[in-house]
């Protein structure tokens, strides 16, 4: 009899992957799905990335086998994209490593640097890959709270001394994911001590960083002076240039993170395929005015939301970051249950703040990735639904 390993068996279904049967089923019985359950862009790739994929895919140089680390000219666009944007240098040798997709790198490094029994502190409410990464490298998730009434930002101070004595890294999120929650440099530089303090390694999840609205600049965890001494930052492609499907991503900071990222990643993969990696180089030394338009698009659709939600009697905070809009559920109704009222009766799929966390209850997320009349259309069904005809 073949069987999973116990790791694996004691997993829980990705959840992103039962909301896409669901809809799938959905479909079939022909109801009009409109699904702001998952966050991947729903905005083309812009063609000047497309144009340089397309170059280079042509060139039979290009389909070698990638350098473990990723190639050079990658690497050299990430450090001065660091510089340009954050004043921040990085040495695109030992201090860049080239991920396909900062989810992917995540778990690695998990894996890279924990031994069985290792604790993690990971946010609570939190993207779901954290806890998923944690128990596959047979570590124990140890969870620090974030709530509303401190925009949330971790109350580093009420991390009971148990739970850090018993943890080898802190994970931090920001701009954040579920909550679009924000933070300025102090945070940052909060994290910085308290890691150092209490000798933790920091892992910053930065994939939603350029998503940002209003005059708001998320700042870098390696902005703060010495955050390369114990952190490393993870960015994405995929939010700022639309290429989920593209699957590139970097980590950059601590060198000994890095290194241990590479060995892992040496012995699992061949990094990413050459003409994507270019693609990228392109992206990242772009003006960036592609970006700025994507945001503008996702500002017009929360803005549209936050007055429908103010409609509904659902509150929100406007986010400053990311494409999500995290809100209490209306009187009477746990996260599931909304949720589950507004599959069944609207035809419309939300994530419970239960899928992210005992934290999340009470909330639900909702994703602006789809165009500004299906996000009319929705709030439209959701009111329907909400008065019961």
């Amino acid at each position: 009899m073949i069987q999973s390993s116990k790791q694996v068996r004691s997993l829980p279904p990705y959840l992103f992957s039962i909301f896409h049967k669901k809809k799938l089923a959905l479909t079939a019985q022909g109801v009009d799905v409109i699904d702001l359950g998952i966050g991947a862009p729903d905005l083309p790739t812009p063609p000047f990335i497309i144009d340089r994929l397309t170059e280079e895919v042509r060139k039979p140089k290009n389909h070698k086998y990638s350098p473990y680390g990723g190639c050079r000219e990658f690497r050299e666009a990430v450090a001065d994209f660091y510089r340009s944007h954050y004043d921040v240098d990085v040495d695109p040798e030992t201090e860049v490593l080239t991920l396909i997709g900062s989810k992917e790198g995540i778990a690695h490094l998990i894996s890279a640097v924990l031994d069985p029994g290792d604790g993690v502190l990971a946010p609570d409410p939190g993207y779901p890959v954290y806890q998923s990464a944690i128990h596959l490298a047979h570590g124990v998730t140890v969870r620090f709270p974030l709530d509303e009434e401190n925009s949330y930002a971790p109350l580093f101070d009420q991390i009971s001394p148990r739970d850090v004595s018993r943890s080898k890294m802190m994970l931090l999120n920001y701009p954040n994911n579920p909550t679009g929650g924000t933070v300025e440099l102090d945070t940052f530089e909060e994290a910085v001590r308290f890691a150092k303090e209490h000798k933790l390694s920091l892992i910053h999840d930065a994939a939603y960083d350029l998503v940002t609205f209003g005059d708001y600049k998320a700042p870098s965890l390696l902005q703060v002076p010495g955050a390369k001494e114990i952190g490393v930052e993870f960015g994405s492609l995929s939010k700022t240039f639309n290429m989920s499907g593209w699957r590139l991503g970097y980590i950059v900071g601590n060198k000994e993170l890095i290194r241990s990222l590479s060995v892992y990643k040496s012995n699992m993969d061949t990094s990413q395929f050459l003409p994507i990696q270019l693609a990228g180089v392109t992206a990242l030394r772009s003006d960036f005015s592609s970006v700025k338009a994507n945001n503008r698009t996702y500002e017009q659709r929360l803005d549209l939301m936050m007055n429908a939600f103010n409609g509904m009697n659902i509150h929100a905070e406007k986010p400053k970051g990311t494409f999500f809009i995290w809100a209490e559920v209306p009187e009477g109704y746990t996260s599931q249950g909304f949720s589950e009222k507004m599959l069944d009766e609207a035809g419309i799929i939300l994530t419970p703040g239960t899928a992210f966390g005992q934290k999340g209850e009470g909330y639900f997320r909702m994703s602006l990735s789809v165009p500004i009349e299906r996000l009319h259309e929705a709030s439209i069904r959701m009111k329907k639904a909400m008065k019961g005809g």
